[in-house]
């Protein structure tokens, strides 16, 4: 191939210095053709032959094209790879080329045949205010210690590019419509139209082209907040199956929050808490500019919002209810879980109301237990204080008592100390019983307080629950010690007449008061 060194050197003695073809090939080796080349062409470098010979490869092409020609009936995910034909060439026909050229060639096959081409999109530009996309992602969080793994609910606008952002413990159908309801509080509206994959939660059976079965409580759900309408959107809002690219804005959204928002993994006290800074970095969002826009997220959402649907007057209940039986475990079964009540509610019926997070159980109109809510199935959520009085009158089963093991893995060293103490002292089921007594103060008390007041008794070896509670009380008041009390300035009282017995009449036999 000629070098651009080259055609400027044979260029140059030609026009500049009137040397002749003959002369110019001599010099540099090249034929007469291709000096002549170069002075009456551009450079244009190196040039792909109009036709590719494959010496090697050409008794096998028809083999290769049948291959390739009979792959456009089958799966996409069990169609001819390029290493698969070359396996088969070399196994079945004893091809002794290189995978590079067989490469080169079922590309060109494919090429031409209109097989495993990249799909064309269309650029597009949506309305202000017109549609959202949603989507679920995966993530992890550290909770209260906790690695835990997180659901990341998506919502983003397709005008404006801002977006929603939030963690649930599941992509159940609670999550999603929990999901929307905090999104359109954010937006401060509705989107008419909202772009989904075929999730479960909402499509129940796919029909053909872009009809949906959608299920009846996302219909509920739907028509309270009024979108996706089937006059506005011209279809039910759901992606092609294996069509992610449809609602390629929130496909990026799920990458860029778990990449930005999630990393290094965010550490929170509770779930609260995380979301409370996803929705501050949500929040943030809103001063970038998105590439070919000439406002920023915040500047284009203020002129989305007028023309969103207005809220409802009062939010969808999002709520399950269950009715059950509290059992001799003090639980009661609520989605296939446990939760405790207080013990004097064994063998009554109850009623309970689970929220996405928690589980609140009521007797009649009581509220009698709350506590968070756990996922998939056979799982305990126990509130140790409903068992304390079970403990005092059986403290045989401290060390094996469920709450107590749930509770025993996370409180501090002091109070293991502590019971070793009482037990030292008083013996084993008296000492268990005092320790019971000590736990009974974190229901009415902080817990650091609590814990401060066991770390002074641990160091003055106290050994009953009595003096531990004193030393909270103490701590309570500020750590003042005992005040001396004086009787002075008290009313004085005349010493009592004893005379007043000489005249009582005693029986018989019991003079002076004898008995």
């Amino acid at each position: 191939m000629l070098q651009v060194g080259q055609y400027e050197y044979i260029r140059t003695a030609h026009r500049v210095y009137g040397k002749g073809i003959r002369q110019i090939a001599r010099e540099t080796g090249h034929s007469r053709n291709t000096v002549r080349k170069a002075l009456r062409e551009q450079y244009s470098g190196y040039r792909e032959r109009a036709i590719q010979p494959y010496p090697v490869l050409g008794p096998y092409l028809e083999v290769i094209d049948k291959w390739v020609a009979e792959d456009k009936d089958k799966p996409k995910k069990q169609r001819h790879s390029a290493r698969r034909i070359y396996a088969r060439l070399c196994g079945e026909y004893g091809f002794t080329g290189s995978e590079r050229t067989v490469r080169r060639y079922v590309r060109e096959a494919k090429l031409r045949l209109g097989i495993g081409g990249k799909e064309a999109c269309i650029p597009l530009d949506p309305e202000l205010g017109k549609e959202a996309e949603v989507d679920w992602g995966r993530c992890y969080a550290i909770l209260a210690g906790d690695l835990t793994e997180l659901r990341l609910f998506c919502m983003r606008s397709k005008g404006s590019g801002k977006h929603f952002v939030q963690c649930f413990p599941c992509e159940r159908q609670q999550a999603l419509f929990e999901g929307h309801i905090r999104a359109f509080g954010f937006f401060g509206g509705v989107f008419p139209v909202i772009i989904y994959d075929n999730l479960s939660t909402a499509v129940q059976k796919l029909l053909r082209g872009r009809e949906r079965k959608l299920r009846e409580s996302f219909l509920r759900f739907q028509a309270y907040y009024n979108f996706c309408p089937p006059c506005l959107a011209g279809r039910q809002g759901f992606c092609n199956p294996a069509q992610a690219h449809e609602k390629g804005g929130v496909e990026g959204l799920v990458g860029y929050a778990r990449r930005n928002y999630m990393v290094p993994i965010p550490e929170a006290d509770s779930l609260e808490e995380l979301n409370r800074y996803l929705l501050e970095q949500c929040q943030g969002y809103g001063q970038h500019r998105i590439p070919g826009k000439d406002k920023t997220v915040n500047e284009l959402y203020e002129q989305e919002r007028r023309v969103l649907l207005e809220l409802p007057e009062v939010a969808f209940v999002n709520v399950e209810t269950y009715n059950g039986k509290v059992d001799k475990y003090c639980t009661v079964v609520v989605d296939r879980n446990r939760y405790s009540v207080p013990q004097r509610y064994v063998g009554l019926r109850v009623k309970a109301v689970a929220y996405v997070e928690r589980v609140e159980i009521f007797y009649g109109k009581e509220k009698i237990a709350a506590h968070g809510r756990v996922y998939g199935k056979g799982k305990w959520q126990l509130n140790p204080f409903h068992y304390m009085d079970l403990l005092v009158r059986r403290p045989q089963a401290f060390d094996s008592a469920r709450p107590i093991k749930q509770w025993r893995q996370r409180w501090p060293q002091a109070l293991e100390s502590l019971l070793s103490q009482f037990r030292d002292k008083l013996g084993h089921s008296k000492g268990t019983k005092e320790f019971v007594r000590v736990l009974m103060l974190f229901k009415d008390h902080g817990e650091a307080e609590v814990f401060e007041a066991v770390k002074e008794a641990v160091d003055a070896g106290v050994s009953c629950s009595d003096a531990v509670e004193q030393i909270l009380a103490n701590r309570e008041r500020g750590g003042r010690e005992a005040v001396e009390v004086s009787l002075r300035g008290w009313p004085v009282f005349p010493p009592p007449d004893v005379s007043v017995y000489e005249g009582i009449a005693w029986p018989a036999g019991r003079q002076g008061g004898g008995l």
